[in-house]
């Protein structure tokens, strides 16, 4: 059974008949699509803890509520289904905090605090009317309008994180942004800086990872939001670039972004958005004219870390998309001019990142200038493929660190990694096969130690 039904079953004879309302994105989504989430959110006039108590004791919650006594809200769990619980409420808010004191409120008070009018329609659970408090709701949401129940500078100072959000749901569900919506959050973009870097950082990985991705982009720009939390990204527009492309920085990137999947992952989507990061600072004319980025996948690297993890992003995200800004143009140089040693090196250099490279490699190419040269990947991967079959076990040291030290007679240290660099750099060279101990002993012998 759906987790609404059983809610609806347990409190059709109870006390809370006809006094429970869906609300927010369980009804919009219904109203959009014919279905919704996984999340439940229910509003009453009354309180919520006593509601999930309740609940727990009918036997139907997969564990013991949670419950935040500061804010009259609830969650449990129904059919593994998530449900909030809030109490209708007022709201009032210091300057320094998007956190609000609250006091009990009205069920029309509780819905004209809350972020946008799409998301205020309510749904008797029981009845199943359908609610229209604000008088927007419906309309907004037939329209495609993103749209503050209150005015929107209020609104936004309040919270300011709803600004990230208005962006997400113009972006996921290609709805436009009410003109006095759009003018509040210029107005108080500034306001984002009170916002956790964690919130930030989720409402526009969200954004990052839709379909609908460039809009949202936009949206971020023009409102002047992207500049608060990421001027990194925002400074790439309107940076002009040389014969290789025909967009600026800034749209070059939104096209290569474009090209990589969702599917593919947030740290290739990432990777993408940040590569060319680094070229407004290492922008160059020289005496002819000419335009350069010098080094631009370094400096790139350490803004987007810098960024990432000024966002809280985990280190393990921060360390793989540095590592692709890094080496986003090692591909993209390939010809088959290239000896298989420089193909063994860019094996060893790229290492698993080898097939997200080529991805980015070919996203990058895909929003350039089409009519300039560009690598034949499919000649690389043909290339590699041969390289590949002469190298049994892949590119490594046929010795491990305590095969070097009882061969050579050395303790533990930097010595033994830098014999075992010695020996996987010949397998480079092509001068070492992976699986010859017996070579590999007598080089490090020769180079490193001496016989037991």
């Amino acid at each position: 059974m759906e987790a609404l039904d059983v809610l609806r079953e347990v409190t059709g004879d109870s006390p809370y008949s006809g006094r429970l309302f869906l609300v927010g994105g369980v009804v919009r989504d219904e109203i959009l699509f014919g279905s919704h989430g996984e999340d439940v959110d229910i509003v009453l006039e009354g309180d919520a803890a006593e509601l999930a108590r309740f609940l727990h004791a009918s036997g139907i919650t997969d564990h013991a509520p949670v419950t935040y006594p500061k804010y009259g809200t609830a969650m449990v769990s129904i059919a593994g289904r998530r449900v909030e619980i809030v109490g209708a409420r007022c709201e009032s808010y210091d300057r320094g905090s998007r956190k609000p004191a609250t006091t009990c409120g009205t069920l029309e008070e509780d819905i004209f605090r809350r972020d946008f009018t799409i998301n205020t329609l309510t749904k008797n659970l029981h009845t199943g009317e359908l609610r229209d408090i604000t008088g927007s709701g419906l309309a907004d949401l037939k329209a495609g309008i993103i749209r503050t129940p209150l005015d929107p500078v209020k609104t936004f100072d309040d919270d300011p994180l709803r600004m990230m959000r208005a962006v997400k749901f113009a972006c996921r569900f290609n709805f436009e942004i009410e003109p006095g919506t759009m003018r509040g959050i210029r107005c108080r973009a500034e306001r984002l800086a009170i916002v956790s870097s964690e919130r930030t950082r989720d409402e526009f990985t969200k954004v990052l990872m839709d379909a609908n991705f460039r809009r949202g982009m936009e949206l971020f720009r023009e409102t002047g939001l992207l500049a608060q939390f990421a001027p990194e990204l925002e400074s790439m527009h309107s940076v002009t670039q040389n014969d290789y492309h025909i967009h600026d920085v800034w749209y070059h990137t939104l096209g290569v972004v474009e090209s990589i999947q969702p599917e593919q992952g947030v740290v290739l989507r990432l990777a993408a958005l940040f590569h060319d990061v680094g070229k407004p600072t290492t922008r160059t004319v020289d005496v002819n004219g000419r335009v350069h980025f010098y080094e631009h996948q370094k400096v790139g690297a350490e803004m987007a870390s810098g960024v990432m993890r000024r966002l809280r992003f985990a280190n393990h995200e921060v360390d793989e998309v540095a590592f692709l800004i890094l080496h986003h143009l090692r591909v993209g140089e390939y010809d088959e001019n290239w000896t298989d040693t420089a193909v063994r090196r860019l094996l060893r250099d790229c290492g698993d990142h080898l097939e997200d490279l080529i991805a980015l490699t070919e996203a990058d190419k895909s929003a350039s200038n089409l009519q300039m040269p560009s690598v034949d990947i499919a000649s690389l991967r043909a290339r590699i493929d041969r390289v590949n079959a002469g190298l049994v076990g892949g590119i490594r040291s046929p010795l491990s660190g305590k095969e070097i030290m009882k061969i050579a007679g050395m303790r533990q240290g930097a010595t033994v990694g830098a014999a075992k660099a010695f020996l996987e750099n010949k397998v480079v060279e092509g001068a070492l096969r992976p699986d010859d101990k017996e070579r590999a002993a007598e080089l490090v012998r020769t180079e490193f130690g001496r016989t037991r």
